[in-house]
């Protein structure tokens, strides 16, 4: 899920810039232009540090900025399918839950929330179990596997990660609790 890498990429120093410290302006673009973004292999910067330029910059004729190599140590996170994920549950809608883990968000799908026929409590925004009566609501913490990701690299968080908590140890934490503790009884 996360991963510390390194990365080299370039940045544009526009001209008005160039008078200003170079160091300082070089971190400064490289957080804007890469922080929050996806790369090639689909990961999510979340973080960047340690900012080194590599080498002179080069000027691009009729342009007048300099495009300087940069090195850079990253904070990246990936969702992989059938990863494990615990996250706080931050909307409840007719048709699921979004879930929150990491800086990306995954929808619990009605169906996937529990082995149990499912209500929707609008008024309380709450999901409720009809036999068993347990509830999920917001501010729940829950653990979920992922199913499916499908990211969008023009705006990430409006990336698509399926996410369910139909299987033994998965679920909201008083539930596992609850199991827990009734396995220990028997």
């Amino acid at each position: 899920m996360y991963m510390l890498t390194q990365a080299e990429r370039i940045v544009r120093i526009p001209p008005a810039e160039l008078d200003e410290d170079i160091d300082t302006v070089i971190d400064a673009l490289t957080w804007e232009t890469y922080e929050g973004r996806l790369g090639e292999d689909k990961t999510l910067t979340v973080l960047i540090k340690n900012v080194q330029p590599v080498g002179p910059g080069r000027i691009v004729h009729g342009d007048g900025a300099v495009y300087q190599t940069v090195k850079y140590e990253q904070l990246v996170f990936k969702p992989k399918d059938n990863e494990i994920v615990q996250g706080v549950v931050v909307e409840i809608l007719k048709f699921g839950a979004f879930v929150r883990f990491g800086p990306l968000d995954g929808l619990l799908h009605i169906s996937q929330v529990m082995d149990d026929r499912v209500d929707i409590d609008v008024e309380n925004q709450r999901l409720v179990g009809k036999d068993t009566g347990r509830w999920l609501g917001i501010g729940d913490v829950v653990r979920a596997r992922v199913v499916s990701v499908d990211l969008n690299e023009k705006n990430p968080q409006d990336s698509k990660i399926g996410l369910t908590m139909r299987q033994p140890g998965l679920g909201k934490m008083e539930w596992l609790e609850e199991d827990r503790a009734k396995r220990s009884e028997a």
